[in-house]
């Protein structure tokens, strides 16, 4: 059987909450961070609905210690994470193992730099950061507040797959011996450009997202920043750590079925599903509960119902969609989604599937709209991306 990588610590912010313990509480509660656009000034802030994290930048830095307009947003929200991961892991001197970093992002410290571009002529004011826009940069400002200055750091952007990929990344390198502990997740925070981008793509709704549903308009748009703290074995042994669940297994695989779209039948999705599987060493019926992709478009939707019919036939588990709650966080969606997989193995609970009334005509498939509790030893997760990136990590309760 496949030995697990230990998961020792969990951050996270998001739209319904600003850590780990306030996000569980908004799941269970079924309270939704989704609301019209309030900290971006924007000719959409009335026609569309995002899931928005409410604390402002200057908010961030205080509660970090930071210089005031020392970073753009992208890193303030993970470096809160991040530490966040590392207190619940109990990690003291970072440097003590061999650590890396691997971080997932989009949009980079691109809200600076769109407050360069309306301030080109007062150059003294933004000129600094426009040299932070790039994914890399906030990466390395996460590895810098966190004491990380001499170890494996490192940038994974493949749209909306990209914490996925960290996640999976980071446990083949414990795996091969690479590294003894690895911080993964991501961050991403809200921009116009994001916003702008998504709205041409006409793929945002003007009221609450409905995954699944045959109604469904379209996503609404997140941020967010989520990590984990990623354990060798012999870590986990050498210094008796408490493990919250086990990065079991993971897929990846690209069909270059569209620029944006999934492939119609979900081939993808089927190929990381079933890759993540095999690398567990696991049937798909030993799988208690899914944490869809589910974006609420049209198109996603379709694919990846199709891709669960044909990876679990007529036995497809109990699955839902948690994007109602924090909106589609991009480049962190597996990050976060992560976290509430280690948090449903936990707890024994299924998350709701909120705002859904109407099942599709294409197949039978309804999403879990309660919250629900029962044993959970095994989450399944997708998380798929633009270009046809499709990832599907799978989370144990036992290595």
């Amino acid at each position: 059987m496949n030995q697990g990588v230990a998961i020792t610590g969990m951050g996270l912010i998001s739209a319904i909450g600003n850590n780990v313990a306030d996000n569980f509480a908004s799941l269970i509660s079924g309270t939704t961070g989704i609301s019209k656009i309030s900290r971006i000034k924007t000719v959409h802030e009335h026609e569309i609905m995002v899931g928005e994290v409410l604390l402002t930048n200057g908010e961030l830095e205080k509660l970090l210690g930071l210089p005031a307009d020392s970073h753009s947003r992208t890193p303030l929200l993970g470096i809160m994470a991040a530490k966040e991961a590392l207190a619940q892991a109990e990690i003291q001197d970072i440097s003590e193992y061999r650590t890396g970093l691997i971080s997932g992002t989009t949009v980079g410290g691109m809200d600076k730099s769109e407050q360069y571009f309306y301030d080109f002529y007062e150059r003294d004011l933004h000129w600094n950061h426009i040299n932070s826009l790039h994914a890399g940069d906030s990466t390395q400002k996460i590895a810098d507040a966190i004491g990380l200055t001499k170890s494996f750091v490192t940038t994974i952007s493949t749209a909306c797959s990209s914490a996925a990929n960290a996640i999976m990344l980071g446990a083949r390198m414990i795996k091969s011996g690479e590294l003894d502990r690895v911080i993964v997740g991501g961050s991403d925070s809200l921009s116009k450009f994001t916003i702008n981008g998504f709205k041409t793509l006409m793929i945002l709704s003007d009221t609450y997202n409905t995954p699944f549903d045959e109604h469904r308009k379209g996503l609404n748009l997140g941020e967010a920043a989520a990590f984990l703290i990623l354990e060798s074995d012999a870590i986990v042994s050498k210094e008796n750590k408490k493990v919250l669940a086990y990065v079991k297994g993971y897929g990846n695989a690209n069909d270059a079925y569209h620029q944006t779209a999934s492939s119609e039948n979900g081939d993808g999705a089927v190929m990381a599903m079933e890759k993540a599987l095999k690398v567990a060493g696991i049937t798909p019926s030993e799988v208690d509960y899914i944490n869809a992709h589910g974006t609420a478009t049209p198109n996603n939707d379709l694919s990846e119902g199709r891709a669960l019919l044909r990876v679990f036939k007529e036995n497809v588990p109990e699955f839902s969609s948690t994007k109602p709650f924090t909106g589609h966080t991009l480049a962190v969606a597996a990050g976060v989604e992560a976290v509430y997989s280690v948090l449903s193995i936990q707890n024994n609970v299924i998350y709701p599937n909120l705002n859904f009334k109407t099942p599709m005509t294409e197949f039978n498939l309804v999403p879990e709209t309660q919250l629900k509790y029962k044993e959970i030893k095994t989450v399944l997760s997708n998380s798929f991306g633009f270009g046809g990136n499709c990832s599907t990590l799978i989370f144990t309760k036992e290595a």
